[in-house]
């Protein structure tokens, strides 16, 4: 047995026997000292932050193993919160790995990895500023001496309401030697210039702080605040984006398969116009698509992790089309699961209904499945007259290039 095996059989265990008794009602919010203790308990079962580097105490997984653990995670909706991998940290903790300086990592970073604190990613905007399409980013920042100085309004900003530090992405005009573009920015909570704003209340409930709005009214930091190189931050962002996408497929592929198994668990034990329900040709319709769509999903997910791994401009693109494709199966099989249990389904005597709720935003939230459909068509459209033109019309290639 391997290592990832062996990692993933323990995390199955702990997500049964610990974590699914310790789940609220549904609808209602993991409690803050229930997510320490079963934090510490994922400590000491050695399932703790599998994707964060040994060296700030996580298991050290590559991202091309990711998907296992981290499915295993989500079949509990406090899973992922459970052990540390759950939005927007996990995607912040990736980011501030790969980007942050040593000193930065030791004030941000190894705190967030350890679970004492929590944190958000500030880019979305009231319309007409940054949501699906980040160009429109229109939250400021301009140089003063010594920093910079933030002005802006954020909005749907998972996870803010508690966080210790966000990181924000702010537009930044040309200055000597800073290109025009987009800067990211570390932003302790504490900032006076920071202010936590109402509450946006959605239909969903896993994630820690919620969704508010988040203003930032001449917000002043250092320069030590930014992260990466100041007017990079837009292709800073694909490093972070990129597999936070990603990781929501994982995360919810695994409460998909619980949704099915909940779903067999009835067809298996329930009879209906005398058959039992797994022998009827109906039942067995919605319980094979389900199958298909697990599948798909878990190989299209490999697929794209394999390539955010080795080629991460092709992983990139690719990611458009996983999250795509899984945030609408991981849907479907939920649904097909309420379905099967009939009026048990869409009632709190089974959790699915709130299963539903907690994978419907996906479709809207790390850009609408809209608008990651118009890039992947752009790109094909792109990629096949470059091979024509070139001789070389290879459609695959053309797809996620």
């Amino acid at each position: 047995m391997t290592e990832i095996d062996e990692l993933r059989l323990r995390t199955r265990a702990f997500i049964r026997d610990v974590v699914i008794p310790a789940e609220p009602a549904p609808g209602e919010r993991l409690d803050p000292a229930v997510r320490a203790r079963l934090q510490a308990a994922a400590k000491t079962a050695g399932v703790f932050a599998p994707h964060v580097d040994r060296r700030f105490g996580g298991q050290g997984l590559p991202i091309d193993q990711w998907s296992p653990i981290f499915q295993e995670a989500g079949y509990s909706p406090i899973g992922p919160s459970a052990l540390n991998c759950m939005a927007p940290d996990e995607g912040n903790m990736h980011m501030l790995e790969l980007i942050a300086t040593p000193e930065q990592q030791e004030r941000y970073l190894v705190p967030l990895a350890a679970g004492d604190i929590r944190s958000c990613f500030a880019m979305t905007e009231p319309h007409p500023g940054a949501g699906s399409d980040p160009s429109a980013l229109m939250t400021e920042a301009r140089r003063v001496d010594g920093g910079w100085r933030i002005s802006g309004h954020k909005r749907f900003i998972s996870g803010a309401d508690g966080a210790a530090f966000t990181i924000v992405m702010a537009r930044n005009a040309a200055s000597a030697g800073v290109p025009e573009g987009a800067t990211m920015f570390l932003v302790d909570s504490a900032n006076p210039g920071v202010r936590m704003g109402e509450h946006i209340h959605t239909m969903d409930r896993a994630i820690d702080g919620g969704h508010p709005h988040v203003y930032f009214e001449d917000c002043l930091v250092e320069d030590a605040a930014v992260l990466g190189q100041p007017g990079e931050g837009f292709r800073y962002a694909q490093v972070r984006l990129a597999p936070a996408r990603l990781t929501h497929c994982m995360r919810w592929l695994g409460l998909a398969r619980r949704a099915l198994d909940i779903a067999l668990d009835r067809a298996n034990t329930r009879e209906l116009f005398g058959s039992a329900m797994k022998d009827l040709g109906l039942v067995q319709e919605l319980i094979a698509q389900s199958v298909i769509d697990l599948e798909t999903s878990d190989a299209i997910i490999t697929k794209t992790a394999n390539l955010l791994a080795t080629d991460p401009r092709a992983g990139s693109a690719m990611s458009s089309i996983a999250k795509v494709h899984c945030s609408d199966a991981i849907y479907r099989v939920i649904d097909r699961a309420i379905q099967i249990c009939g009026g048990d389904g869409v009632s709190d005597g089974l959790p699915l209904a709130q299963y539903l709720n907690e994978v419907r935003p996906f479709r809207i939230y790390d850009g609408s499945n809209e608008a990651h459909k118009w890039a992947i068509s752009r790109r094909a459209s792109k990629g096949r007259a470059k091979a024509v033109a070139d001789g070389t019309p290879r459609l695959d290639q053309a797809v996620i290039r």
